[in-house]
């Protein structure tokens, strides 16, 4: 026997029960008054047909019958067929309504809990960094003690990353219809000045290229952020002496980012999973061995959706990955 089980359900796991109880008491109940309503119409619309009376031709003056025939149990049954598609719908609406209530509840509550904590956790990573710092000046001197201060300090900040990385998802938004269109080829050229020393040290070539001026509405910070991302992404899974090419171009009416590298391509998961939080994939030989896809390549997912556009594998194989942004194009 389970430890849960041996201490009784937890309080999730009975607030569910009572949530699937309500819901089902609800549908049952509307699935009475549903197959009470049909057969109201279905009985009215027969009495309607009785309370007219026919003269049939073979019976004599002043006789009248009334009746029914199969034709008019046949219009019953289809007015009380349609009648029953129209309440079933609405029925199912208002159901659904109800049990997805809470869950929309329980994930406004994740994500103010999400922000808090971000928010909690930002200030003592930086107090904890500037402390490595003061430790590591007064460290100099010690070979050993500097490599480990330098490793911690490496932690931290990555820790710090994922905090922030928690906060922009849990904040994300959609952008304003009225915002200012961005032009790509800045944004991916910006990334690409800002990388260079670190792809310089990797021994990894960072190039860019722009064919037009592609632009559309997004945030700017924002965009910049997923195409880091992206970026970061293809120089983690890059051995040393490999390639990474950042590329902004309008195809089609849609303004469009892409990253290619030249690693040896997604391996060891599913490629539609890349941009799932917390997927992680097999490390190429010569690359550095960072965390793994994270939260980095799901916040680019959320980024380009909130702006209306996508985000996919255009490619991948053992001559490389290439990671698409498309986005819809500003026309003004």
């Amino acid at each position: 026997m389970s430890k849960a089980t041996a201490a009784g359900p937890s309080p999730d796991e009975t607030t569910l029960r009572r949530a699937a109880l309500k819901v089902a008491v609800r549908i049952s109940a509307v699935s009475a008054v549903l197959v009470l309503a049909l057969l109201a119409v279905a009985t009215a619309y027969l009495v309607h047909k009785l309370s007219q009376p026919t003269q049939l031709p073979a019976t004599g003056a002043g006789t009248t019958y009334a009746y029914v025939d199969s034709r008019d149990i046949l219009e019953a049954m289809i007015i009380a067929g349609v009648a029953g598609i129209a309440l079933a719908g609405l029925a199912g609406w208002l159901s659904a309504r109800s049990a997805i209530r809470p869950l929309g509840e329980a994930l406004a509550l994740q994500r103010r809990f999400v922000q808090d904590a971000s928010h909690e956790l930002r200030t003592p990573l930086a107090i904890l960094d500037t402390r490595i710092q003061l430790a590591q000046r007064d460290a100099e001197g010690d070979p050993t003690a500097l490599r480990n201060l330098a490793r911690i300090r490496a932690d931290t900040a990555t820790l710090t990353g994922i905090v922030n990385e928690l906060l922009l998802a849990a904040t994300a938004a959609a952008p304003d219809p009225g915002a200012p269109p961005v032009e790509l080829a800045g944004v991916a050229e910006s990334v690409t000045e800002s990388l260079r020393q670190l792809a310089d040290g990797k021994g990894i070539m960072l190039g860019f290229e722009a064919d037009g001026r592609p632009r559309a509405r997004i945030e700017a910070n924002a965009l910049r952020r997923a195409v880091l991302a992206l970026a970061d992404n293809a120089l983690a899974h890059t051995p040393s002496g490999g390639r990474v090419l950042i590329r902004a171009a309008e195809e089609d009416g849609s303004a469009v980012i892409t990253v290619s590298d030249t690693g040896p391509g997604i391996t060891g998961v599913d490629q539609d999973r890349i941009f799932d939080r917390f997927v992680h994939a097999a490390r190429p030989a010569g690359s550095d061995g960072g965390r793994g896809f994270g939260i980095g390549l799901s916040l680019v997912r959320e980024i380009a959706m909130a702006a209306g556009g996508t985000v996919s594998v255009a490619g991948t194989g053992p001559e490389g990955t290439v990671l698409r942004i498309e986005l819809p194009a500003a026309t003004e």
